[in-house]
């Protein structure tokens, strides 16, 4: 009788400290349940009969001298993650972040997300016939983990436990419940072939065709100039519900050019079936051409729904020259949008205010609530007074070209900072030398906007280099973080999460490789992501991602820019498109050729 007692006491007791095992379902989201049911057969935003056939050509900036986009060194070729490369999983781009079966058919998650176990499809090959199993996944782990990119060592280092339970069968454990994204970022991982796949030489770059289980294989390559990806005819997956209405061309090959207006220039003349416009300069007054007038070719605007994300000129805060806030403030005021944009941009482009611009999760124009400041608490000097209200918006001018207010407002902080005029060039009172800076480019397009706003920095005796170089030295110098200022898009969802880290944490500041271009280091930060990561609720979430973007805001990282409110693509209408734009906006790899 006392012995049932203390086992149905042990039972309870263990029921309570034990995640409870969910049953095996098909897609898993970050907050709520996936859109789609289980019995889906293909995403709302395909066309689940699109025909198969004929040839995409697109092109790339720049040039690639490796057919790894996983390792750290030397510059990836366009495609091989996409079409070559696949997932366990694979995202519906009608939600912020949620994942569907793939080569994990399933997936159960415990309540606390403190670990996940996937289920492997049994069909599941990679291109050269070998079964994808359990083997191949932790291999893929321990592999990215210890030698891949930052952003996945990062990531995968939060795995404490990995457990082989079948064949088929593999689990995750995390070395902390609290990261409700962590499970979705396994969801993602690459899966690599272990029988094909040499560790010891993994980190080298390499032209040699990778097997992956997606959908291409890789065909022809031209070094540096091409890269042809070829449709597998024995695609294990070409059935599944993720993938229906997908990847409907035979061919899809990617043309390497050195300049973009050479580029347009092969787009215009039909080399190039799709050109997606940054310039609104070129897309307002660019397109008179004979294609676009007798209807051969189109211009469309495609609604989006993520945030535009942060494009801005980036202060390496790990130079001399940009320790003090105070400088770099002052170079965000002498920063003339306006003039610029009706100069060079036809006044199509809105000024960013936010890290999270065009969305929910900006803190443009909303008062910090009850959260962001319980959160922010720790850390009082971190948000200045008119972020934490929500009233601060960038310096602007009449758009003149004549913005002596602000470089007045300019001026004065660079005195604070120790700098004075001396014949004219704005130098350190204490040793006279001139304040000066370079800015590193990889491309001429660059120039109109960065030529422009060294112009009115020289206007106060500050020194400018611009500097552009080819795609290979400007990729290598960012690893290093070997510039003073460049220009960089941080591109946004609406689920932002670990890839924070490797933009904004101290820890990413310190690694070569990362996204952390500024050289972020502010304890405020760190723990703003680390609430976003552990938020057990939407609005918990939310706050955290607007501490974040408070912070910094405030921090005075980089003078943003601009952003356009649609996706603006032109291409030739011998291509065909689904009629529904998904929340991520055009997804190429849903569209189709005419004819076929």
């Amino acid at each position: 009788m006392i012995s049932r007692f203390i086992v149905a006491v042990t039972v309870a007791l263990l029921g309570t400290l034990v995640p409870a095992r969910a049953e095996p379902v098909h897609g898993i989201a970050l907050y709520g349940e996936p859109k789609q049911p289980p019995d889906f057969t293909h995403f709302s935003y395909v066309n689940p009969d699109a025909p198969k056939g004929g040839r995409l050509i697109l092109g790339a900036f720049g040039s690639f001298d490796n057919l790894n986009p996983l390792i750290i060194k030397g510059v990836a070729a366009n495609g091989i993650r996409d079409f070559t490369i696949e997932s366990l999983m694979a995202r519906g781009l009608d939600e912020p972040f949620t994942l569907y079966g793939l080569v994990a058919e399933r997936v159960d998650v415990p309540a606390d997300r403190s670990s996940i176990t996937f289920h492997l499809n049994p069909n599941a090959r990679f291109s050269d016939g070998t079964p994808i199993t359990a083997d191949d996944v932790i291999f893929s782990l321990q592999l990215l983990k210890e030698k891949g990119r930052p952003n996945h060592r990062t990531y995968f280092a939060k795995v404490a436990k990995t457990e082989r339970l079948s064949d088929r069968v593999v689990r995750f454990a995390f070395d902390a419940a609290g990261d409700r994204e962590i499970p979705l970022i396994l969801g993602l991982l690459p899966v690599l072939p272990k029988h094909a796949i040499n560790p010891a030489t993994y980190e080298n770059t390499t032209l040699e065709a990778p097997i992956g289980s997606g959908p291409y294989k890789v065909g022809k390559i031209d070094a540096g100039r091409s890269i042809t990806f070829v449709r597998d005819p024995n695609y294990w997956g070409r059935d599944l519900p993720v993938n229906r209405g997908r990847f409907n061309f035979d061919e899809i090959r990617f043309d390497y050019f050195r300049e973009g207006s050479v580029m347009f220039d092969a787009f215009k003349a039909g080399q190039i079936d799709l050109w997606p416009e940054e310039d609104p300069r070129r897309w307002a007054n660019g397109y008179d051409f004979p294609a676009i007038r007798d209807g051969r070719a189109v211009k469309r605007e495609f609604t989006i729904g993520l945030p535009a994300g942060m494009t801005g000129l980036v202060f390496n805060t790990r130079r001399a020259v940009f320790k003090d806030a105070r400088v770099r403030e002052a170079l965000i005021y002498l920063f003339d949008f306006e003039w610029i944009n009706r100069t060079l941009y036809a006044g199509l482009y809105s000024r960013t205010q936010s890290y999270f611009e065009r969305s929910i999760l900006a803190s443009t124009g909303r008062p910090a609530d009850a959260r962001e400041r319980q959160i922010l608490a720790p850390f009082p000097d971190a948000v200045k007074p008119q972020f934490m209200e929500g009233t601060y918006r960038f310096p602007s001018t009449d758009g003149s070209g004549r913005g002596r207010d602000n470089q007045e407002k300019a001026f004065r902080l660079l005195q604070e900072a120790g700098y004075e005029l001396r014949g004219g060039k704005l130098v350190n009172a204490e040793n006279g030398r001139q304040l000066e800076f370079e800015i590193l480019a990889s491309s001429t397009s660059q120039e109109g906007l960065l030529l422009s706003f060294a112009r009115d920095v020289e206007r106060l005796g500050i020194k400018v280099k611009l500097r552009v170089v080819d795609g290979a030295q400007y990729q290598q110098r960012l690893t290093s973080y070997d510039y003073d200022m460049i220009q960089n898009a941080w591109t946004s969802s609406l689920s932002p999460g670990n890839e924070q880290l490797f933009r904004w944490s101290t820890q990413s500041a310190k690694v070569q490789g990362t996204y952390n271009f500024a050289g972020v280091e502010n304890p405020a930060a760190d723990a703003m992501i680390q609430a976003m990561l552990a938020a057990k609720t939407e609005d918990d979430f939310v706050s955290a991602v607007r501490a974040l973007d408070r912070v910094l805001l405030s921090g005075d990282y980089v003078i943003p820019l601009f952003f356009i409110p649609k996706q603006w693509v032109a291409y030739w209408t011998r291509l065909q498109h689904p009629e529904t734009t998904p929340l991520f906006g055009y997804n190429v790899d849903s569209w189709w050729m005419a004819g076929q």
